[in-house]
């Protein structure tokens, strides 16, 4: 069963609602006379209080009441299905411009766990507004990503290009210099590690530790 209800952040209605001194009852008049939606004050009271949820249509004519934006009434999306809602995509249309059954995207939402190919990755990301790294977070494959850089810095890098490309909504020309760049950037401190004289303990834990901010280095890099 799907719920279509947005990512509505419930307490800064109430703050938008209080900064312009109106009431409950100012809102719901306001959601009737200007959009012909029959909300009332009690209604308005439990969206705030995160009570009930407003639909798509009601939450676009909060924002008008309130003289807000609708992406001020959402909280920070994080999976596919908050993404989708917030760009105003029913099910059946998403698939569509990505090119994928409806049911088989419905499971991956459900699921939380993306498997389509690279070009619907890309479309998918175009489609939701997506920065690579929300992709990634909404795609739930944050862990992956670490896993995957950690053997291409370790190992050959130019095996990790395939896999990471149907991970990212990136440039296959521009994630290989990443990954190039990062392997270089670990092999160049391991080198210099034990070019001092330090014991392969020391090394061993620097090199952890480059392991560890892994992808932080790597999102730095792709977005320099």
């Amino acid at each position: 069963m799907h719920h279509e209800s947005p990512p509505f952040d419930a307490p800064a209605a109430r703050r938008l609602r209080e900064a312009l001194g109106m009431a409950p009852g100012h809102v719901a008049y306001g959601l009737r006379a200007q959009y012909g939606l029959q909300v009332n004050p009690d209604t308005v009271a439990a969206w705030e209080r995160g009570l009930l949820f407003p639909t798509s249509r009601e939450l676009t004519a909060l924002a008008g009441v309130l003289w807000c934006s609708l992406a001020d009434l959402l909280i920070t999306a994080t999976t596919l299905r908050e993404h989708r809602l917030a760009q105003g995509y029913a099910p059946d249309d998403l698939a569509r411009r990505i090119g994928m059954e409806v049911s088989a995207y419905l499971r991956m939402e459900d699921a939380s766990r993306w498997r389509g190919n690279e070009r619907q990755s890309a479309a998918l990301a175009e489609a939701l507004a997506l920065t690579p790294a929300a992709f990634l977070t909404a795609t739930g494959r944050d862990e992956e990503l670490a896993d995957l850089l950690r053997s291409a810095v370790t190992t050959r890098w130019q095996a990790y290009v395939r896999p990471a490309a149907k991970l990212l909504a990136l440039p296959r020309p521009h994630l290989e210099d990443v990954l190039e760049q990062l392997h270089s950037d670990y092999q160049a401190q391991m080198v210099s590690t034990l070019s001092w004289g330090r014991t392969s303990s020391t090394a061993g834990d620097e090199g952890r530790a480059f392991l560890d901010g892994i992808v932080p280095r790597f999102w730095e890099l792709a977005h320099g």
